[in-house]
């Protein structure tokens, strides 16, 4: 419960991190790379996302 929560602060902060840390290096870490360089909100809800549904 806490590492989820830490997981989504560092998300906010710094999306793809968060999203390393949950899966790695996989498809949804490459996809946040694009969505967070495309704008930072996306990448953002993509993150939260990934460690909520996890």
């Amino acid at each position: 419960m806490l590492g989820d929560v830490l997981k989504i602060i560092l998300a906010v902060i710094l999306p793809p991190l968060g999203v390393f840390l949950e899966v790695g290096l996989g498809k949804h870490f490459w996809i946040n790379i694009v969505l967070t360089l495309l704008g930072f909100i996306p990448g953002i809800i993509h993150a939260v996302y990934v460690i909520a549904s996890r």
